[in-house]
């Protein structure tokens, strides 16, 4: 078995958001979540290269039109975690990163 790990990614805001890491191509289940296309640049230090937010992540994250930007960035693992807040928690907290991360395969929030 494979070990999981964690991050917290802090928000703009300072709130820290806990996400599991995953190799980009893992089956999620279908539920609400936030999600991060990262890149590695030293062990356990990670860049974002993608951040959003999605009402079922194995339905989004299944051929998602930003992966192939992520990846030219060099992303090779997806941070997600699932959240019961609803779509407005889940906005905040996609903005919260954003603002603070600028990610460049977002095109929206970053200003």
């Amino acid at each position: 078995m494979s070990q999981e790990r964690t991050i917290n990614w802090p928000g703009q805001s300072g709130k820290q958001y806990k996400y599991w890491i995953h190799a980009i191509g893992t089956t999620f289940k279908e539920e609400p979540g936030n999600y991060i296309y990262a890149k590695e640049t030293q062990p356990g230090s990670w860049k974002s290269c993608y951040i959003g937010q999605t009402k079922n992540l194995n339905e989004r994250l299944e051929g998602h039109e930003k992966e192939a930007c992520a990846k030219k960035q060099g992303a090779t693992h997806i941070h997600a975690h699932t959240t019961g807040n609803g779509e407005a928690g889940r906005r905040t907290e996609e903005k919260d990163l954003i603002l603070k991360w600028q990610p460049p395969c977002n095109d929206q929030l970053t200003n």
